[in-house]
């Protein structure tokens, strides 16, 4: 872990006060600061007055939930998201990635999986997200899309589309590579930096928040495509 991700904030946002002591403890016992809050309205008047690096978020919680509150975040912030929620369900977990969140772990979470899962998320974010403000060119281009490496500012058609730190990952991976076919587990390995296991679901959500994203018609993309049985490519 380098210096920046150990100045790193994360705010952990759980209804139960002893989850969030227990969670704070062990982020601080690594460097992190951490920011509190015990329902998904405070979350957002949190994130409103402070600068937060990473979300641990719950799902069931009083007046504002962990979904609601994420799709209110996604309308304005690319941070990572971590769903922390007792609903291990995959069509839970499917939805927590449909809504905005970049990862899902399941309570009771192993701490040490917890500490590496927040790192590497951060690492994603300061590395391959959007913290970098250099102005300098070095740019992709496939089609109407323009991916700026320096700057960290994605174009479709020359209108400005933020992604997340997942979703600047697989578009880098696939305008680096447009017409190569990627398995959804070389996908996996390639941008979360994890060995892949039952990893379809959780890429093909996050192809789908691209598309929607990228494409005039999800339904009918120009750019990120299907390979029946094999996987995904972005046509050249």
């Amino acid at each position: 872990m380098d210096s920046t991700e150990l100045n790193a904030t994360v705010l952990v946002v759980d209804d139960d006060p002893e989850i969030v002591s227990a969670i704070t403890k062990l982020l601080e016992l690594e460097g992190y600061t951490v920011l509190k809050a015990y329902d998904g309205l405070e979350a957002l008047e949190v994130l409103s007055q402070n600068k937060v690096h990473l979300i641990l978020m719950d799902l069931m919680m009083p007046r504002v939930d962990g979904l609601s509150a994420v799709m209110q975040i996604r309308k304005s912030k690319n941070i990572p998201i971590i769903i922390l929620s007792a609903r291990t369900e995959d069509s839970d977990k499917i939805l927590g990635l449909n809504v905005g969140a970049d990862d899902y772990i399941a309570k009771p979470y192993n701490p040490m999986e917890l500490l590496a899962r927040v790192g590497s998320q951060l690492r994603r974010y300061f590395h391959l997200g959007a913290s970098s403000e250099s102005e300098d060119g070095n740019i992709l281009t496939v089609g109407g899309l323009r991916m700026n490496l320096d700057s960290r500012e994605f174009f479709v058609d020359e209108r400005p589309v933020k992604l997340t730190s997942i979703e600047w990952g697989m578009m880098e991976l696939f305008m680096r590579t447009p017409g190569k076919v990627y398995s959804a587990e070389e996908i996996y390995r390639a941008v979360w930096k994890e060995d892949a296991h039952a990893v379809e679901n959780t890429v093909t959500v996050h192809i789908r928040r691209i598309r929607e994203k990228i494409e005039i018609d999800p339904r009918e993309p120009r750019y990120l495509k299907v390979i029946w049985g094999i996987g995904y490519k972005l046509e050249k």
